[in-house]
């Protein structure tokens, strides 16, 4: 058996995306367009697939990366031009050349391996794959003679009325004999203004030549279609998402509601997972069995491990063990791991944390850098100050330890096994194990200041004034001389009559608490 090389077009812009992106990359359900063909390419063939790339293709090299070999197509001059490219690398290449399209992401490594199937049982120089469709229009059709062997392939542009009535068309996918095609690649003519060379002219070379062609008929004509605008896009998407879904639903997965479930093809879910309405799971993601997602959450490259719950939150990039508790409004960033039967709850971020077996951060916190023994419980509103503005620094917290409510701890700083640290805390230094730390200031109560009332008494020279404060019980003293009033002074009983330019000054007192601050008043101004 020959061997086989997959090539796959993938240079051209797709003008009616109206996009400065090639076509290609578009994503479906997150990973880019192109990306499909090559999963189905390398089920049929241990070689590396060639694919051809030119407008933006460094774009297109970058989203494939290492999976695939590339050929550049620096002008865009047709499919014919693109494979004469490719075959440039293949000299010593002599097994059989299936030529794909970078666009067409329903195609199925089956269907492909039919179609292979049937080149090699009839030896034939070339093979197309074709299918049957009620509206043909836009397709090129396939063309036979008398016996229904295939002799050409006539684009829609150049049909005649006669052959426009046929609905067998050309998907654009051929299996060549390597020789054979380099035969007759030379006598391409370019057949176009802009000197465009098209595949499909090498059929009707071939069949000139009295070289055996094949066929092989599409069961699923769905699997050529392609999108050639946003608004085809959106339509492939949603079929996508609709395979994808039914995909992990016979696996044993429940959609509650899979018009608002978007789910990755990379995505790995195990049974009896249940999926609530609006969930997002992308990238290489991996669910565990028994598990509940959502409602409203979105999980990217991250693994939930049996048996937890995540709802109403972001994980990008985060590991949790089984039996764990996330949300709701939760983010967990990148770097990320939660152990066995953890409770991280609502209003929550971490970054870069680790945390042990049923340690629980209930809510309304920040957490970053950090490692958290087994155990802990960790209070609301408690803060790991991780960064100095030029670098990060470490928090750990050993087994056992409570972490008071509204704590913050100033990184790098250690917490001791079994310690507790009181609410309120500001945690500067290490914590001992099995100790009570309390960092915080002591609390005081202080008197409210007094207020000063002033109106004429009826003279040019003298005014009436009146003190008072809005703290019960306490006892006002004042005076006139420019000191500050203390407790051994005067104090205020009645109405005061002053005279213009006296320079009063008050505080008021009560016991067991700090007095108030000083009141200033120059009468008359």
């Amino acid at each position: 058996m020959s061997a086989l090389k997959v090539l796959i077009l993938a240079a051209g812009k797709g003008t009616r995306m109206n996009s400065e992106k090639p076509k290609v990359i578009f994503p479906l359900c997150g990973v880019p367009m192109v990306q499909y063909v090559l999963w189905e390419a390398v089920k049929l063939s241990p070689l590396q697939p060639l694919v051809v790339i030119g407008y933006q293709g460094e774009e297109v090299a970058a989203a494939l990366g290492d999976q695939a070999e590339y050929v550049w197509q620096k002008e865009q001059l047709g499919t014919g031009d693109a494979v004469k490219q490719a075959c440039t690398k293949l000299t010593s290449f002599t097994g059989d050349l299936l030529v794909l399209y970078g666009d067409t992401p329903f195609i199925s490594a089956q269907t492909l391996q039919m179609m292979v199937d049937m080149h090699r049982a009839q030896s034939a120089a070339a093979t197309v794959l074709t299918a049957e469709l009620q509206e043909p229009t836009g397709y090129g059709r396939i063309i036979r003679d008398e016996a229904g062997l295939l002799t050409r392939i006539v684009e829609e542009r150049d049909a005649t009325a006669e052959e426009k009535r046929v609905r067998e068309v050309n998907t654009g996918i051929y299996c060549f004999a390597l020789p054979e095609l380099h035969a007759v690649l030379a006598e391409l003519k370019p057949q176009n203004a802009q000197g465009e060379y098209y595949l499909t002219d090498v059929i009707a070379l071939l069949a000139a030549a009295g070289r055996p062609l094949a066929t092989v008929k599409s069961d699923h004509p769905e699997e050529i279609m392609g999108p050639n605008d946003r608004k085809a896009l959106a339509q492939t998407e949603a079929t996508m998402r609709q395979r994808i879904l039914a995909r992990i639903m016979d696996a044993g997965v429940t959609v509650i509601d899979p018009a608002t479930t978007y789910v990755d093809p990379r995505v790995q879910i195990g049974k009896d997972t249940t999926l609530y309405p609006g969930v997002l799971l992308s990238g290489e993601t991996v669910i565990g069995a028994d598990c509940q997602i959502g409602p409203f959450t979105q999980i990217s490259a991250s693994v939930v491990g049996d048996g937890s719950r995540v709802y109403f939150s972001h994980l990008n990039a985060a590991k949790l063990g089984q039996g764990v508790e996330v949300g709701p409004y939760t983010n967990l960033r990148p770097g990320t791991q939660i152990a066995d039967d953890a409770k991280i709850g609502g209003f929550v971020e971490m970054k870069n944390v680790t945390v042990g077996v049923e340690s629980k951060v209930p809510h309304l916190s920040y957490i970053g850098d950090a490692t958290i023994g087994a155990g802990v419980n960790v209070g609301a509103g408690t803060i790991t100050c991780n960064f100095d503005g030029a670098r990060k620094w470490p928090t750990i917290i050993g087994e056992g330890a409570f972490i008071g409510s509204n704590t913050n701890l100033v990184a790098p700083v250690t917490v001791g096994d079994h310690a507790l640290v009181g609410a309120g805390s500001t945690i500067t230094r290490d914590v001992p194990a099995h100790s009570i730390t309390v960092a915080r200031a002591s609390q005081t109560t202080k008197v409210a200041a007094p207020t000063i009332q002033v109106s004429a008494d009826g003279t040019d020279q003298y005014y009436r004034v009146t003190i008072s404060c809005p703290t019960p019980d306490v006892c006002v003293y004042y005076s006139t001389d420019g000191q500050e009033p203390t407790e051994a002074g005067s104090a205020y009983q009645e109405p005061l009559r002053l005279k213009a330019g006296t320079i009063l000054k008050t505080k008021a007192f009560k016991e067991g608490w700090l007095p108030s601050k000083t009141g200033h008043r120059k009468i008359g101004e």
